[in-house]
C-alpha cells in the first residue's frame, strides 16, 4: 500500500469538476484508491462519493492506494493535486 499526506489547495474545494478530474484519473487503474478525509473514508473513483464528502478548501487529504499499479497511481493523483486540478 501507498499512501501521501496532501492539502487541497484549490479555493472552492473539491466542487464538480475537480472530483470529475479525480475520479477520471483513479478509475484509468487497477488499483483500490480511497482517500481518507476528517475520519471518512472516500473511494476515488466514485465521483458521488467524492462530492458528497463535502471536500473544502486547506482539507488534509490522505491518498491511499492499494494494488499492482498503486505507486502510478498516486504519482499521478498527487500530481493532480499540486496542479489543482488545472484550476
Amino acid at each position: 500500500m501507498e499512501t501521501k499526506k496532501v492539502i487541497l489547495k484549490n479555493e472552492s474545494g473539491l466542487h464538480a469538476r475537480p472530483a470529475s478530474e479525480l475520479a477520471k484519473i483513479a478509475s484509468k487503474y487497477q488499483c483500490t484508491i480511497n482517500l481518507i478525509v476528517n475520519g471518512k473514508i472516500i473511494n476515488a473513483k466514485s465521483i458521488l462519493n467524492i462530492m458528497s464528502a463535502g471536500i473544502k478548501t486547506s482539507s488534509e487529504i490522505e491518498i491511499q492506494c492499494d494494488g499492482e499499479d498503486e505507486k502510478k497511481a498516486l504519482l499521478e493523483i498527487e500530481k493532480a493535486f499540486k496542479n489543482n486540478f488545472g484550476e
